[in-house]
């Protein structure tokens, strides 16, 4: 999952979505630098990624990209999936996807001053070209493609993943929508998240 993803997945804790959206740049046990809440949220994020990247679902809609990308067609299926959350977050947020993106801006300006420094420094355009609600369109989501490529080790091959996505759009978001039904049990009973502002109960 990606950046909307793991925020959609922190519940209300303020603290637990700063820790989850800075996730991937604390490494080891680092994590035990920051407040408990912080932690937490630190180490829901490891458990998304584990999940994620284990689950059959998610390692089928890979499959898709694996003959280009190889191991990085998870991450590519990361960011599709959440491009098929932002296109469908009427279904699964209560709250509107600009409203629900602002109130994320809200709170990682408000704690900005712990961020990692790679977070510190991706956090102004992220926020002044809202990105996460870019992902609702296929060229929001070439855009973030094509800016992985430039600021990551990721292979330039963004027609290639967009084409792809194109020809197995329906198996793709059906495959995404069955994940949701995985995951999001997962994080309210095992991780012990509420998450209060969903659509309908799982």
């Amino acid at each position: 999952m990606n950046f909307l993803a793991h925020l959609f997945l922190s519940g209300e804790s303020e603290k637990i979505m700063v820790g989850n959206f800075m996730g991937d740049y604390v490494k080891g046990k680092k994590h035990e630098n920051y407040k408990p809440e912080i932690q937490k949220g630190i180490l829901l994020h490891r458990s998304i990624d584990f999940y994620t990247d284990t689950h059959p679902i998610v390692r089928q809609s890979g499959q898709y990209f694996r003959e280009d990308y190889r191991k990085y067609a998870a991450v590519i299926t990361d960011l599709i999936y959440d491009h098929f959350l932002a296109k469908n977050w009427e279904m699964y947020h209560k709250q509107t996807l600009p409203k629900f993106v602002s109130h994320c801006h809200e709170v990682l300006i408000k704690n900005y001053l712990i961020l990692p420094k790679k977070v510190k420094m991706f956090l102004p355009f992220l926020i002044k070209s809202r990105r996460l609600e870019t992902y609702a369109e296929i060229e929001g989501l070439r855009t973030a493609l094509n800016i992985m490529v430039r600021h990551t080790s990721l292979p330039d091959k963004t027609n290639f993943a967009i084409h792809i996505l194109l020809d197995n759009y329906e198996a793709l978001e059906t495959e995404f929508h069955a994940f949701m039904h995985d995951i999001i049990p997962y994080i309210e009973k095992k991780k012990e998240i509420e998450l209060k502002n969903l659509v309908e109960k799982f």
